[in-house]
């Protein structure tokens, strides 16, 4: 017997278009359509108005005292440009207000050759079209702040948002809600992991996201597979699929799409501070070392004198770092523990306060001594790192190096940071030091560094870092 789609056992076809349902956000999408619509229109009518008020009196077909419907040809071509400009679109493209002014100038000239070309030998009031151009570009603009700041103020209360479902790696699902909460038009209604798009759950997960009302889903690169046949899921239950790419955010955002015959590709531009960027770096490192030697040269002398008074041992401390593409190196720091400090940390594991453990920290670890304690604060045991510098291992700005302990944790993912020299301070010490215990916060702060880099980036982290030391922020 031929199943039937009465039959309770038929399973559709998801790929046919007959069973793709409206999309669940097309209601909200429509609304928010419909009144941007209405706002340029109105905000047309109003420039028009008050450009024929103005101009030097004519009479045409365009005159409003002449031909009150004159208005809607206007309003046709203009807002006929803005829609195929794509400014009723979702997403920030509405709020490009440079090329929604030139969309705007585009339709301008548009409808001032219809009027030529639609009456040749009448006359056409060209500061009625100057006029009428620059109070569009006024009107409109004006209307989309208000609009958007609006509809911000609405969905910061909690309205006019859309319900959306997250499937993620456990890894990577901070991440991914700080994302999509700060779009500010989201509501996260549900949250699963990756095994709940395996074969043996897709139905029951689908069923949910159903039951839950869901308009949107956020699936992470790593979490999809049978990508074809998941969108064509989604597409059935009118739901709009967002596939993020975490952990190639980098890679994307310097890449490019292009065409291999009929293929989509995308080429890879990975960040990297090398030739001219890396010798301008180099030079600046050196000079800047150097320079600081010489003037902090008497505080070394002070703080050398206050550690041997302190408590027995070297004045200095060299441990083991894993520095630029993964080679060890001996770090250099005024020591601030007592001199068993690297047994006794074996001792201290159980109390790692790392959120993830590839860190070790620690708020009150009972090794430091009283000098090292301030030193830690003021991070003045850093400065003999200075020496570091000027060999060739270190940077100024840069990924701080880890020990061999905690490298040995590392998932795969986090040797990227070895790809650039290591610095006394970066990203990761100018937003929160050792308040910052998630590893994999550290590797975002790492990779934004290395994907934004420029002399000027280092400046203001040098900057940023005197302030964050004099208020001892995260310091420990």
């Amino acid at each position: 017997m031929v199943p039937t789609l009465l039959q309770p056992n038929f399973k559709r076809d998801v790929r046919s278009p007959i069973f793709a349902r409206l999309y669940r956000s097309l209601p909200i999408q429509s609304i928010r359509v419909f009144t941007l619509l209405g706002f340029d229109a109105l905000s047309l009518s109003l420039a028009w108005l008050i450009a024929e008020i103005l101009s030097t009196p004519f009479v045409s077909f365009w005159s409003l005292r002449e031909n009150p419907i004159s208005l809607l040809p206007v309003l046709g071509i203009e807002l006929g440009v803005l829609m195929t400009g794509g400014f009723y679109k979702d997403g920030p493209a509405r709020r490009k207000y440079l090329e929604l002014c030139k969309a705007i100038t585009l339709a301008g000239v548009l409808l001032l050759l219809v009027a030529y070309f639609y009456h040749p030998n009448q006359f056409v009031s060209r500061s009625h079209f100057l006029l009428f151009w620059a109070l569009s570009v006024v009107c409109i603009f004006t209307a989309r702040l208000i609009g958007d700041s609006a509809l911000g103020m609405l969905r910061q209360n909690g309205a006019i948002r859309y319900p959306v479902f997250l499937i993620g790696d456990t890894r990577h699902l901070e991440q991914l809600i700080a994302s999509i909460k700060q779009e500010n038009r989201y509501n996260i209604v549900g949250i699963a992991d990756p095994r709940a798009l395996t074969s043996r759950e897709r139905e029951a997960t689908f069923a949910k996201i159903r039951q839950l009302g869901v308009s949107e889903a956020f699936v992470s690169w790593d979490a999809i597979k049978d990508r074809l046949y998941l969108s064509w899921q989604f597409q059935a239950a009118g739901i709009k699929l967002n596939v993020i790419p975490v952990g190639l955010e980098s890679l994307f955002q310097q890449s490019k799409f292009w065409t291999l015959g009929e293929f989509p590709a995308l080429r890879f531009a990975p960040p990297s501070i090398t030739s001219s960027d890396f010798w301008i770096k180099r030079v600046f490192d050196i000079c800047s070392a150097l320079l600081l030697l010489i003037v902090l040269s008497p505080v070394y002398l002070a703080i050398a004198l206050l550690i041997r008074l302190d408590s027995p041992g070297s004045v200095f401390y060299r441990q083991t770092r894993i520095g630029l593409h993964g080679r060890p190196f001996k770090a250099w720091k005024f020591r601030t523990m007592v001199i068993n400090a690297d047994r006794l940390q074996k001792e201290l594991e159980a109390q790692n306060e790392s959120k993830d453990g590839v860190l070790f920290k620690m708020k009150d670890d009972p090794r430091i001594t009283k000098i090292g304690q301030f030193l830690r604060q003021y991070s003045l045991d850093e400065l003999p790192q200075l020496f570091n510098i000027v060999l060739g291992e270190m940077s100024l700005v840069g990924p701080r190096p880890l020990p061999t302990r905690d490298v040995e944790k590392f998932s795969e993912h986090h040797f990227v940071r070895h790809e650039v020299l290591p610095g006394i301070t970066g990203l990761w010490q100018v937003s929160g030091r050792s308040n910052v215990i998630d590893f994999e916060q550290v590797i975002h702060l790492d990779l934004s560094y290395i994907q934004n880099w420029s002399l000027g980036l280092d400046l203001r982290i040098l900057l940023k870092t005197v302030q964050v030391v004099l208020q001892k922020t995260g310091a420990y």
